[in-house]
């Protein structure tokens, strides 16, 4: 992997050390608020994991089903996406987060309560739309507000709080299981909790400022510089301005925006390409079936029900863990080699399971074996692919449809997402474990491919600057 020197880029970027410490608090602060929205994210993609065994007995699911329960939040999340993109173009990026933190918080109780399959579907589409919009604000949130040279960290926060989440559901579904034991309705109180964070994201979100740049956007040049000099030194706020505003006053008289704009703006129909590339990239390598089947794919390698759920939780520690170790990366190594290095990890972790699921006879051996090349393939797939992917769907797009750009390659990961999710059960029961895991093996394969010939490297530059680098490069 390729690591350069940060030097460059602290010299392009005026006054990068001279950022009062106050100001660092409250950037922190605002990172900390806005990623509440990605700690629902993973808390109510990771719950699954743990209430469906329970679920199944209390509602009568079939592994149809199953699929329709586990895959409704994630074509939810596909119109979530492109819906919350619009928005937070139309209407800004805090209002949107304001909004979403209420639907989280809606769709959480209706999960709880669904006394039926029908009921659960519904409620589980509803969480989806707020994960969906979540998935794409939150980064454009954070993107806008953080300096060039802390953007990666900053913007990978989110990721962290994701996996943090998936790992409290982890770690809350097994103590909750081990309570209740086999009483009737241990699923409910697993997906109640996550009505606590989606309070907690309205009410900090109440206090946050809105996002610079979408401020200058809309010309409101007077209250971004007002934002901007909340998070960054006076002299280094009026200079970022005046970059800003610049590019604003552009894409005004372009009236770049929209959805007609991919369709006839060449070098945004291109961007766009490369964006929904980026998006089935990260979800090609089968991520999510280990995030919502992982005890299912546990138990059928040879742990016991309980035992399934408690090594689960070894899952959601090294997804934190790997994320840790990516924010650190972010600020050292290019976005491209991450990307890769992390796609050439998955495809042999899942390689391996294939083949420890032929090879190894049933019992602690195989168990333990896919156990840790579960844990492996997380180690490459939080650490590199998944903050790569949020970030970079966060940087290409330019700013008057950033929103709406990442939205709808969001769409595109969410579909992908979903169609994984809804064929793994049956796929499994079709052609077992061992060959599903060698489809997905195939598909990281062609996604290395891909980045290797069509994805640009992002690091090290302005969100102006990089827009004005592949206006250039895909005209």
């Amino acid at each position: 992997m390729h690591v350069r020197d940060d030097a460059a880029t602290a010299a392009a970027t005026p006054d990068v050390d001279d950022t009062p410490k106050a100001v660092s608090r409250r950037l922190r602060l605002i990172t900390l608020i806005a990623t509440f929205g990605g700690l629902l994210f993973g808390y109510d993609t990771g719950v699954i994991n743990g209430a469906l065994p329970y679920m199944t007995d209390d509602l009568g699911l079939t592994p149809f089903t199953e699929g329709l329960v586990t895959s409704s939040l994630l074509l939810g999340a596909a119109l979530g996406a492109v819906v919350g993109g619009r928005m937070s173009d139309a209407r800004g990026r805090r209002r949107t987060i304001l909004v979403l933190a209420v639907v989280f918080f809606v769709g959480a109780l209706g999960c709880t309560f669904a006394p039926s399959t029908a009921v659960m579907v519904g409620a589980r589409f509803v969480l989806g739309l707020a994960v969906g919009g979540a998935s794409v604000t939150v980064p454009v949130y954070l993107a806008e507000i953080s300096p060039a040279e802390r953007r990666g960290a900053l913007v990978t926060r989110n990721e962290l709080m994701i996996v943090s989440g998936q790992l409290l559901a982890f770690t809350s579904n097994a103590l909750i299981a081990r309570a209740g034991g086999e009483s009737g309705g241990v699923w409910r109180w697993m997906l109640v909790l996550a009505t606590v964070p989606a309070v907690v994201l309205w009410s900090g979100m109440l206090v946050m400022p809105e996002s610079p740049r979408w401020l200058a956007s809309g010309t409101r040049f007077a209250e971004a510089l007002a934002v901007l000099k909340q998070v960054r030194s006076r002299q280094r706020a009026e200079a970022e301005l005046s970059e800003v505003s610049a590019l604003a006053v552009r894409e005004e008289q372009e009236k770049l925006g929209g959805r007609q704009d991919m369709r006839s703006t060449p070098w945004v129909r291109r961007l766009m390409l490369v964006g929904f590339g980026i998006a089935i990239v990260q979800q090609i390598t089968g991520v999510n079936t280990i995030m919502y089947y992982g005890t299912q794919i546990l138990t059928d390698a040879g742990f016991t029900s309980d035992g399934a759920l408690t090594a689960n939780i070894a899952n959601g520690v090294i997804s934190v863990a790997a994320t840790f170790a990516g924010i650190w990366l972010l600020g050292r190594a290019d976005r491209r080699p991450m990307l890769m290095t992390g796609q050439a990890g998955t495809t042999v972790a899942l390689l391996l399971i294939g083949v420890f699921s032929v090879t190894l006879p049933a019992g602690d051996t195989r168990a333990y074996a896919v156990l840790a090349m579960t844990v492996t393939f997380l180690a490459f797939q939080q650490g590199a692919i998944s903050p790569v992917t949020w970030l970079m769907l966060s940087e290409i797009f330019p700013m008057r449809m950033r929103g709406f750009g990442m939205g709808v390659a969001a769409v595109v990961l969410w579909l992908t997402n979903f169609l994984i999710g809804l064929v793994f059960p049956s796929l499994v029961d079709g052609i077992g474990v061992s060959n599903t895991f060698f489809l997905f093996v195939v598909a990281g394969l062609l996604s290395l491919a891909f980045v290797k010939r069509y994805v640009p490297e992002t690091r090290g530059r302005s969100l102006e600057a990089l827009e004005a680098e592949l206006r250039s490069r895909y005209s």
